[in-house]
C-alpha cells in the first residue's frame, strides 16, 4: 500500500471527488479525517466505510471559509491521529452568473469558499509539515481555472487563484520536504450532474471536446491524489496535472 500509515485530511470528503479521495487514500493505507458542512449522513456513511478497511477516520462539520473552522479541523485531527501528513484541498462550489448580472454576493461567496478555504487550511498545515520536514498538498483546481468558462468569471477566477497559490506555496515549501501539486479536472459525473435538469446538454458539449469521448469519474481523480500523495511522487511538486480525458488539449 502507497500510504500505510500516514494521516490525511481530505476538505469535502462527504460526496464526489473527495469522498472517493478519502476512499481511496484509505485503500492505500492512510487514516482519514474528511470534512462535510451539510451532508452528515453521507459523511457518516463514508466514515463507516473506512472504519471497515481497517482505518481510523472521522468525520468533522465545518464551513472551510471560516479559518476558525480551519484550525479547529486541523487540531482535532491532530488530536485523533497524532500527526498529519497529508491534506487534499477539495472543497467547493459554484454560483454560475454572467459577469453583467452577477452580484457581489455571487462573487464573493466563489471565491471566499474555493480560494480562502484553500489558504484557510494549508495555512494551518504549512507551519507542521514545515516543521515535520514532511507533507503533501494536493490541491482541486479545474481545466476552467486554465481556459476560462462562459458564465463563471467568479469560478473560473477561483480556480486559476489555486493554481498561481499551488506553484508560489511549492517554492516556499520546497526547501522543507513538502510536495505541493494541483490536479485539475475536466466534467466529472458527479451528484451534482447527475441531479442536473440540464445533465444531457452538458454532457453532450464535454463529449465534443474530448478525445476520449467519455464523462470522467470521481474514481479517476482519486487514483492521481494517491499517487501524489505517496512517496512514488517525490520529485513532483508545483505542477498543474489535467484529468480530463483530453477535454482540453
Amino acid at each position: 500500500m502507497l500510504l500505510e500509515g500516514k494521516n490525511a485530511l481530505v476538505t469535502g470528503g462527504s460526496q464526489g471527488i473527495g469522498a472517493a479521495t478519502s476512499l481511496e487514500l484509505a485503500r492505500e493505507g492512510a487514516n482519514i479525517c474528511l470534512t462535510y458542512r451539510k451532508h452528515e449522513a453521507e459523511a457518516k456513511q463514508y466514515a463507516e466505510q473506512i472504519r471497515s478497511m481497517g482505518r481510523k477516520t472521522i468525520a468533522v462539520q465545518c464551513d472551510i471559509s471560516s479559518f476558525a473552522d480551519a484550525e479547529r479541523v486541523v487540531q482535532t485531527a491532530i488530536n485523533e491521529f497524532g500527526r498529519l501528513d497529508i491534506l487534499v484541498n477539495n472543497a467547493g462550489m459554484n454560483w454560475d452568473g454572467v459577469s453583467w448580472k452577477m452580484s457581489e454576493k455571487q462573487w464573493d461567496r466563489v471565491l471566499e469558499v474555493n480560494l480562502k478555504g484553500y489558504f484557510n487550511f494549508t495555512r494551518q498545515v504549512a507551519p507542521i509539515f514545515k516543521d515535520q520536514k514532511y507533507g503533501k498538498i494536493i490541491n482541486i483546481t479545474s481545466i476552467n481555472g486554465l481556459r476560462g468558462k462562459f458564465g463563471q468569471t467568479n469560478y473560473s477566477a477561483s480556480k486559476a487563484g489555486i493554481i498561481g497559490f499551488t506553484k508560489a506555496l511549492a517554492k516556499e515549501l520546497g526547501g522543507f520536504g513538502v510536495n505541493v501539486n494541483a490536479v485539475a479536472p475536466g466534467l466529472i459525473e458527479t451528484a451534482m450532474l447527475k441531479e442536473s435538469e440540464a445533465r444531457d446538454k452538458i454532457i453532450d458539449m464535454a463529449m465534443g471536446e474530448s478525445a476520449l469521448k467519455q464523462v470522467g469519474q470521481p474514481e479517476d481523480l482519486a487514483y492521481l491524489v494517491a499517487f501524489l500523495a505517496s512517496e512514488k511522487a517525490r520529485h513532483i511538486t508545483g505542477e498543474v496535472i489535467k484529468v480530463d480525458g483530453g477535454q482540453y488539449i
